[in-house]
């Protein structure tokens, strides 16, 4: 019997990990295989590998062109946001001791998202610093309405809502007073958008959330220590306010940073932590890197079906919610997730 469950929790082990840090390549590969140029599928692409390979240099520019410039910076935009939220989700929910929290709960995306349209309303703003800017302030607030000596994780859960709700609203108004053309550019990025992707936005990105998730993953293992408690984190020498505070910003810094690049992408840092917990356990030291991979490429293949699905492309927030409300629905019913 120990044998076979030996066996069985290597083999189990052996294919989270596989699904885990296996998958980011053969769907990055595939990602650049699809999208809207239905002519410029497997074979074009293999075609162009071939003539990069062989040093021929006869492949179609054309084919170049889609692959390099307007594929290839979309799925990295993809796994880097999807990367951002996934971690700063399973973080928070850390920090917080909460299966609940996310950066929406908490205000973070809302105040981003409020931001990011309020830069694209008045364009002297600059987006990415816009967002992060009201994304902090928004996680400032929650703290400050919600926390108390004798305060719990739920009490800052209700604050955050109260503060995602004030931005939302103040979200709504910068769209009623947006002319015509802005107004359809901020409704189609807060339902998420990829498919403006471009290297540039790319560089503007790929600093912050690569530094901000690095951070994260160098504090992983004290993030165990906050989840028995702020005594027992003193007890062993870990300042837990300390600690706190830099992954509170770390989270918001990359969560900011992936609203002003994507738009609202909705349950996607509340849901995907729940599943890299299933696969992997509960340990912050095996859930962070595989939020990193994981998040990014389930990302990656969210996305992908919205190029592909349909005739025409569906904001990426919209399939988010259309999956991530059916597992958490699931999760209730199989895993009785309550409030004990």
């Amino acid at each position: 019997m120990k044998t076979t469950h030996f066996s069985l929790t290597t083999m189990r082990r052996i294919a989270s990990n596989a699904i885990i840090y296996g998958l980011p390549i053969p769907v990055l590969l595939i990602s650049l295989m699809i999208g809207s140029s239905d002519n410029i599928g497997i074979t074009a692409f293999w075609d162009w590998i071939r003539s990069i390979v062989d040093s021929s240099h006869t492949g179609s520019k054309v084919v170049e062109n889609v692959i390099f410039n307007i594929r290839l910076p979309r799925a990295l935009m993809t796994f880097l946001v999807g990367a951002a939220l996934a971690t700063s989700g399973g973080v928070l929910q850390a920090i917080f001791r909460n299966p609940l929290v996310d950066p929406y709960i908490l205000g973070i995306s809302s105040g981003a998202a409020f931001g990011a349209s309020l830069a694209i309303l008045i364009p002297l703003l600059s987006l990415h610093i816009s967002a992060f800017v009201f994304g902090a302030a928004a996680v400032t607030l929650t703290y400050i309405f919600g926390y108390s000596r004798n305060s719990s994780s739920i009490t800052i859960i209700l604050a955050g809502m109260i503060v995602s709700g004030l931005f939302t609203a103040s979200l709504a108004l910068v769209q009623y007073m947006s002319d015509p053309f802005k107004l359809q550019a901020i409704v189609q990025w807060t339902m998420g958008s990829l498919h403006l992707s471009s290297w540039h936005k790319v560089q503007q990105a790929v600093l912050p959330i690569s530094a901000g998730l690095l951070g994260l993953y160098l504090i992983r293992w004290k993030l165990n220590l906050l989840s028995l408690g702020d005594d027992e984190a003193r007890a062993v020498g870990v300042n837990p306010l300390y600690i706190k505070i830099i992954a509170v910003f770390l989270a918001t810094v990359v969560t900011a940073v992936a609203v002003a690049s994507a738009g609202i992408i909705s349950l996607y840092g509340l849901f995907v932590p729940h599943i890299t917990r299933m696969l992997v356990g509960a340990s912050n030291t095996k859930t962070t890197p595989a939020n990193i991979f994981f998040g990014g490429t389930f990302l990656l293949i969210i996305d992908n079906f919205c190029r592909t699905v349909f005739p025409y492309e569906i904001p990426i927030g919209i399939f988010t919610m259309i999956i991530g409300a059916p597992f958490f629905i699931f999760l209730i019913k199989k895993r009785k997730i309550n409030w004990s």
